[in-house]
């Protein structure tokens, strides 16, 4: 089949200029399984802003709150915090999400989360100049106590 060479110009720019406005990629993502009575639970992944930005807000409709939060040390007791400013994303640098550092917490959720379930969650991420980029993403839950190294396979 042949198309014409303005329709294939055609489709090369509306592809091209799709991909130009794809400035945030969201790689390995996954949520932690819970229990039946267990009201939150964690989301990690690796996200990379080409032209950097910030993670300033993540929801689903699983969860009544979700918030970014921060695990640092301070003094000899680990602490997590509420990063209510969001996540800065150096331009170009892969910015881990993962247990005991920078996550998003998924809280008042409202059923459990088992492995296999597949969690819708939009991320918002800020831009130069105020301009906002939503990121629609569908993230699968992991058995409880599982970590995605441990399902590394060599």
């Amino acid at each position: 089949m042949k198309f014409p060479l303005r329709t294939v110009a055609l489709c090369a720019v509306v592809w091209a200029s799709g991909a130009a406005f794809a400035q945030t990629v969201v790689k390995d993502a996954w949520i932690r399984g819970t229990v039946a009575q267990q009201s939150s639970t964690g989301l990690f992944a690796q996200i990379t802003s080409a032209q950097g930005g910030k993670l300033v807000a993540v929801s689903s409709p699983v969860a009544g709150i979700v918030e970014i939060h921060e695990m640092a040390m301070d003094g000899d007791v680990m602490k997590m915090r509420h990063l209510g400013a969001g996540l800065e994303l150096p331009p170009g640098k892969v910015v881990e999400l993962k247990p005991g550092s920078y996550h998003v917490m998924m809280m008042d959720l409202k059923q459990p989360l088992k492995a296999g379930d597949m969690v819708p969650v939009t991320l918002v991420v800020e831009g130069a100049g105020g301009k906002r980029e939503s990121l629609e993403i569908h993230v699968p839950v992991k058995a409880l106590g599982v970590s995605p190294m441990m399902e590394h396979k060599h």
